[in-house]
């Protein structure tokens, strides 16, 4: 393993898609990432949405990189497994209900007195503390309460899903950074590892903009708005010719002047009513009438051609075929080939960010079922007589 984080051990007693996400980022860019699963069945997004010979293609791009570990949390010999990688580890990720992990005999005061340099990711619904506390908490919930479903879909529909788990990835995210700040900390002596709280709710709700003092100075609250951009003009998503839809974003001042030439409406780029943005915010509907009348006249590839021309930001609506066919998603190594047990050969997303000297990489896709259980434990200084013994008395598998 090679990357930034080469020689950073994580430990992810985590499911599905919150958890186990920080951990792959992490593992992407060198880490070494052991995962801890229930025996028998293991993670359950071994068998989420579309399957490959009975397994995840998510779970091959979810948990790339990482070492399976099979383990029975529900035996002491297992607990006492855990404790001994906790000693050796930089960060434990888990996703747990809060109270979980207590009940296991793996609470702070256990792990950090086993390790003071630890540092305890823990994602949860509503967080560690706070009345909601103990509630079960998905990402969905997550995104309903954050503010964002509310803000999604067009004027007058039900609140629509914005089409992926955002609200646990997101809740990743700042996992990831959380778990960074925390290493800074230890790793440049200022104190030792503490514990990263992060909410499900909370994440979704750090990126709803200014929402708050609108409401709170103004009264204000924002609905939902289809395609385009409330309170800045003009932003939208706009018709083409062909049937196709382009999203048009010509709200800087200099940009809207160039846009309008470009629709063949230079009387509008000149209206000084429209020289800011706050006069074009009130006309906007008229506005966007006027490049829809020009968009919807002409096929996407002469709107993209004109409007790229012109310098102003445009973008057709992509689906996924039109990303892996995309020559700058394939310049840029966002897709990779990626070879599946058996020998299948499978399309898989790239790296993101790109670090210029140490870069993430690759290794391997998600591993079998415990499929690195003897080398886990053997690191701990188990001999293969050890393992024997306890997948005979049901420890790991």
């Amino acid at each position: 393993m090679t990357g930034p984080l080469n020689g950073v051990r994580v430990i992810e007693i985590g499911t599905l898609i919150a958890a186990p996400f920080a951990a792959r980022l992490m593992g992407e860019f060198g880490a070494e990432v052991i995962k801890i699963e229930s025996m028998g069945q293991g993670d359950p997004l071994r068998k989420w949405r579309k399957l490959h010979e009975g397994t995840s293609l998510w779970w091959y791009l979810q948990s790339r990189n990482k070492k399976s570990l099979s383990l029975n949390l529900k035996s002491p010999e297992g607990i006492e497994i855990v404790k001994r990688l906790a000693e050796s580890a930089d960060v434990l990720i888990e996703n747990l209900r809060p109270g979980a992990l207590e009940k296991l005999g793996l609470g702070w005061d256990v792990l950090h007195a086993l390790n003071p340099k630890l540092t305890l990711v823990r994602i949860s619904g509503y967080g560690q503390s706070g009345p909601y506390r103990d509630r079960p908490g998905f990402g969905a919930i997550g995104e309903a309460m954050g503010g964002i479903r509310y803000t999604t879909g067009t004027p007058g529909s039900p609140p629509a899903r914005v089409g992926v788990s955002l609200g646990d990835s997101l809740a990743s995210m700042h996992a990831v950074m959380g778990a960074l700040m925390s290493l800074l900390r230890v790793k440049t002596g200022q104190g030792d590892g503490q514990i990263v709280d992060v909410s499900l709710v909370e994440s979704v709700f750090n990126l709803m903009e200014s929402l708050v003092p609108e409401y709170d100075m103004l009264g204000h609250v924002r609905e939902r708005s289809g395609g385009a951009l409330p309170g800045i003009a003009p932003s939208n998503t706009y018709p083409t010719a062909d049937g196709a839809y382009v999203v048009i974003a010509g709200n800087s001042d200099p940009i809207f002047k160039r846009l309008m030439q470009t629709i063949g409406r230079p009387d509008l780029g000149d209206a000084p009513e429209f020289a800011y943005n706050d006069g074009r915010a009130a006309q906007s509907e008229m506005l966007d009438a006027a490049i829809s009348a020009w968009s919807s006249s002409l096929p996407i590839d002469d709107v993209l051609q004109a409007l790229e021309q012109a310098e102003v930001p445009a973008g057709r609506i992509y689906n996924v075929a039109d990303i892996v066919a995309d020559p700058h998603y394939q310049a840029r190594e966002m897709i990779l080939d990626a070879q599946l047990p058996g020998g299948t050969h499978v399309k898989m997303p790239g790296i993101v960010p790109k670090l210029s000297e140490t870069p993430g990489s690759v290794n391997w896709q998600g591993p079998a079922l415990g499929q690195h259980t003897d080398s886990v434990l053997g690191d701990l200084g188990m001999t293969a007589a050890d393992i024997a013994q306890l997948k005979t008395d049901g420890v790991v598998q």
